[in-house]
C-alpha cells in the first residue's frame, strides 16, 4: 500500500519568500461608453437646446437699447458716449453663462457619475442654446433695416437699434464653457470615488 502523494508547496500570498504578484494595468480607454449614456447625452443636448429659447426672450427683455436718430439725410447715435451697445453683449453673456451653471448643476444631481457623452451633451447643447437665444432675440427685437425705420417714425424722433452681439463668438461660448467647468468641478468635489486598491493592487472592497 503505497502513502498518499502530497501535493508540492503552493506558497501563500503571505510568504515572504514569494515574490508578489505583478500590478494589474489599467485598460487605456476606461469604461466602455453605454447606450444609456449616449442617449442621455442627447436628452442633454435636446434640453438644452430648447432652454435657449428662455435665453432669447430673457436677453430681449433685458438687454439695455441703443437708441438711434435721424435729421433727414443720416442716421446717428443719440447718445454717442453710451454703453448700450456693450450692455447688450454682457447682458447675454452674464445670462449665458447663468444657464451654463445651472445645466451643468441639474445634470449633476440627476447623474452624479458623469461621463464623456454628458459633458459633451453640455457643450454642444449650450453651443445650440446660445444661437437660437441670438436668432430669437435678434428676429423678434427691432428690425434691422434701419433706414426704413427711421422713414417710418421721421426725422428728429428717437428709435430702437436692432438688436446685436458686437462680441459674437465670445458670447457663443460662454454657455458651454460655464457647463463643462461647472460640471467637471461638481464630478471632481463631489461625484462617486474608485474603491481604493488592496494589498496586491487589487479594488479594496467596499467598506472593508
Amino acid at each position: 500500500m503505497t502513502a498518499p502523494l502530497t501535493p508540492p508547496h503552493q506558497p501563500s500570498s503571505h510568504d515572504p519568500d514569494w515574490p508578489p504578484p505583478p500590478p494589474s494595468i489599467p485598460g487605456p480607454a476606461g469604461d466602455p461608453i453605454t447606450g444609456t449614456e449616449v442617449l442621455q447625452g442627447v436628452l442633454v443636448t435636446l434640453v438644452s437646446t430648447i432652454a435657449g429659447a428662455v435665453l432669447g426672450v430673457l436677453w430681449l427683455n433685458l438687454a439695455p437699447r441703443v437708441l438711434l436718430i435721424s435729421d433727414g439725410k443720416g442716421i446717428y447715435l443719440r447718445d454717442s458716449e453710451g454703453e448700450a451697445a456693450i450692455g447688450s453683449d454682457g447682458t447675454f453673456v452674464l445670462l449665458a453663462l447663468a444657464f451654463g451653471a445651472i445645466a451643468a448643476l441639474v445634470v449633476f444631481l440627476l447623474r452624479r457619475k458623469g461621463g464623456v457623452p454628458l459633458v459633451l451633451g453640455l457643450a454642444l447643447g449650450g453651443g445650440l442654446g446660445s444661437l437660437l437665444a441670438w436668432g430669437l432675440g435678434t428676429y423678434f427685437g427691432p428690425t434691422s433695416d434701419v433706414v426704413a425705420h427711421a422713414k417710418a417714425v421721421g426725422p428728429s424722433v428717437s428709435f430702437e437699434a436692432p438688436l446685436e452681439l458686437n462680441l459674437g463668438a465670445a458670447a457663443m461660448l460662454a454657455w458651454p464653457l460655464a457647463a463643462m467647468i461647472v460640471h467637471l468641478g461638481l464630478t471632481a468635489a463631489f461625484g462617486p470615488r474608485d474603491p481604493e486598491p488592496g494589498p496586491w493592487g487589487e479594488p479594496k472592497p467596499y467598506g472593508g
